[in-house]
């Protein structure tokens, strides 16, 4: 029989209920009794696993037992991901079992009725986070025999307890790496017993394994998964540990196999499952060779419709309509000159693969999408050509900086083509297609000979389909006629390219920051309206060129020095949170700023995100001279739960804005902050201290 005894809730946390159960109410010496810590939370409450992510806190289990009877390690069911604003969680919601072994000593005396005590400590979460904490207890009877008890709760929990990999074939690699700590984990997993869909990270010190989770080769064998690892040193970590997590053969989710990963130092080491098979990097063989030769071959044809790619392909087809008709062999010339720019473009990345591999870094396909410089100019040209497509301006050798950028994919000549498999390999490079993953995953593990015919085979599969429709004219011949029709299709081709360059700012922020992404996606807006006035009244226009050039130039220059000047690192210079430090400020003439957070608290980090460190705000405190404060609730601190207590908060998040006028009460900010509703305050503590 399960009892619960009177417990201490910290801050009226009324939202998670505690209870202490075991699966035996009368267990025989030297057998082990699985107790279960059940939380029951409230609709949309949750408590935390482990590892509670980048906001959160693990819930945790002290023990009181009596003399005799030992507990094991809290045994963690497979919890629930989520991520908001960037900030990644692991959590309970509704109800959860936390389980620990209790082994009873073969010595202890027959007949005792026990009682087992315990306290639960946890974080139970909403739009705002509160600690609490209960006193829980069951009873024990020592006998001859086991007797069940709450058998069927106890079991249904253990049977979503992550197994230990039976079955499983895994391996990992650091598939790329940075000297400043910094890396992409590929993990390499094959099993019959479920679908894998994610990699859960135990709580780790040292480094920090990031919540995102790119997924490659869906319907392939071996799945793999990248993850993001940080590490607070200059050293990846040599092992991390973690669960693979996916579906059951029925489609039932949340299941979980435990694994020891062991990247190595170098892509195609050797890599260790905890309870399965050791994987290492294979050697090469003429069979293998052939094998991954063809594969990077079918992947390089299929990277012509993966998203990325498509738009420059469209675009060369607009080209075959309006070539083909007057000059085949024209046509098929610009073929071959489109598949030597691809092909050169190939064998380009294979030699910087092989430098970077020899230089002793780790080399990775699409890894110049991970250097700032080169993703802003990319995303630039994309845009350029979409504005270019769109009509927004005209590409003529005259049109200066703009014509030039758009006239490289938009030319039909020899130098047009070449351009073109150039701008082909580099969008194709961070997509990934059916067969490209294993084949370029081996590639880069293998001496330079194979990594440039590997290579070259995704060239020669990206190159073939235009080649082969230059050399086959009869084929062309499927295609309408010219006319009026192609201006439209040309304006419908600048909508797959605009979605490119949405694709290329979609992870920019990880690139170059949050802020430095914004600052881009303005400056685009900018250079569009640039190029609309450039279009409009210096090529359309005979009056006042001149004028509307500068005017087009400048918008560029001003835009572009704004954006370059952004900087994500200045922030609030927060100081630590006192009363006493508050009064001081308010009595120098300042006006105060107090949030109240925790790092486990995911809504303090979305406001502070989305509300708190932004420039507008940021220009206002400084403007009106605001002492900012911080208030960090992440450990105990009872001045600062009195503190919340007089405001009527539970919990974090607290925000108050104080005028200085001492005799004015602080303004009291809602739990989920705008910028405006920030604002609003700053501007009504200013009016108030006038």
């Amino acid at each position: 029989m399960a009892v619960i005894l009177p417990g201490v809730t910290s801050l009226d946390a009324a939202h998670t209920r505690a209870e202490l159960v075991l699966n035996a109410e009368a267990a025989a010496p030297g057998d082990t009794v699985y107790a279960g810590v059940r939380l029951e939370m409230d609709e949309d409450w949750h408590t935390y696993w482990r590892n509670p992510g980048e906001a959160g806190q693990a819930t945790s289990i002290e023990w009181e037992l009596p003399e005799g009877i030992r507990s094991g390690d809290i045994l963690w069911p497979v919890p629930e991901k989520d991520v908001l604003a960037g900030i990644t969680s692991y959590f309970y919601s509704d109800e959860v079992v936390l389980l620990a072994p209790l082994e009873v000593s073969e010595s202890f005396p027959k007949g005792e009725e026990l009682i087992v005590k315990a306290h639960v400590y946890w974080l139970e979460c909403k739009e705002l986070c509160v600690p609490g904490d209960a006193a829980v207890s069951a009873e024990l009877r020592i006998s001859d025999e086991f007797k069940p008890s709450y058998s069927g709760l106890i079991e249904e929990w253990r049977a979503r307890l992550p197994s230990r990999g039976e079955g499983l074939d895994v391996s990992s690699f650091w598939f790329e790496r940075s000297g400043d700590g910094a890396g992409i984990l590929a993990i390499d997993c094959t099993t019959e017993t479920m679908q894998i869909m994610d990699f859960f990270p135990y709580e780790s010190e040292g480094f920090k394994v990031e919540g995102a989770t790119v997924k490659e080769g869906v319907d392939e064998v071996p799945v793999r998964l990248k993850k993001d690892v940080k590490s607070f040193t200059d050293t990846l970590p040599e092992k991390v540990l973690g669960i693979l997590v996916g579906r059951d053969g029925n489609g039932v989710g949340g299941r979980g196999l435990e694994v020891v990963l062991e990247p190595g130092s170098a892509a195609g080491g050797a890599a260790a499952n905890m309870y399965g098979r050791t994987k290492s990097g294979a050697t090469l063989t003429m069979g293998l060779f052939w094998y991954y030769i063809g594969l990077a071959f079918l992947g390089g044809i299929i990277l012509n419709v993966m998203p990325c790619v498509l738009p420059v392909i469209a675009i060369k087809i607009l080209g075959f309509v309006q070539e083909s008709r007057s000059n085949p062999r024209r046509v098929k010339m610009l073929g071959l000159v489109y598949g030597a720019g691809v092909l050169a473009s190939f064998v380009v990345l294979a030699l910087i693969v092989i430098g970077i591999q020899r230089a002793g870094d780790l080399a990775n396909w699409g890894m110049q999408m991970q250097n700032p410089y080169f993703l802003v100019a990319i995303t630039i040209l994309v845009t350029l050509v979409a504005l270019n497509l769109f009509g927004v301006f005209e590409v003529n050798l005259g049109g200066g900086v703009m014509g030039a950028a758009g006239a490289l994919t938009s030319r039909h000549g020899v130098s047009g083509a070449f351009f073109n498999g150039v701008l082909a390999t580099i969008l194709a490079t961070p997509c990934t297609a059916p067969f490209l993953s294993p084949a370029l995953g081996f590639a880069l593990s293998q001496p330079p000979a194979m990594v440039i015919a590997t290579f070259l085979a995704v060239g020669l599969g990206l190159a073939l389909p235009y080649v082969v429709l230059s050399w086959k004219p009869a084929w062309l011949k499927l295609l309408p006629k010219p006319g009026a029709w192609m201006q439209r299709f040309k304006i419908a081709l600048g909508f797959p390219m605009l979605a490119t360059a949405i694709w290329l700012l979609s992870f920019s922020p990880k690139v170059i920051g949050d802020a430095n992404a914004f600052a881009l996606a303005l400056f685009l807006v900018f250079l569009a309206f640039s190029a609309w006035v450039w279009g409009e009244f210096v090529q359309r226009n005979r009056k006042k060129r001149l004028v509307a050039g500068v005017v087009s130039i400048a918008i560029v220059l001003i835009s572009g020095a704004f954006f370059v000047q952004s900087d994500e690192s200045a922030g609030i210079q927060w100081r630590e949170w006192s009363p006493a430090e508050v009064e001081q400020a308010r009595t120098q003439g300042h006006p105060v700023l107090v949030d109240f957070t925790a790092d486990w608290c995911v809504t303090c980090r979305f406001n502070k995100i989305t509300s708190l460190e932004v420039e507008e705000v940021q220009r206002r405190m400084r403007e009106l001279d605001v002492a900012p404060f911080i208030a960090d609730y992440t450990g105990r601190n009872e001045a600062m739960t009195r503190e919340l207590r007089k405001f009527d908060r539970p919990g974090v998040p607290l925000v108050l804005v104080y005028p200085v006028d001492t005799n004015k009460p602080p303004i009291v900010l809602p739990e989920l902050l705008t910028p405006t509703l920030v604002l609003d305050a700053l501007n009504a503590a200013a009016r108030n201290s006038d």
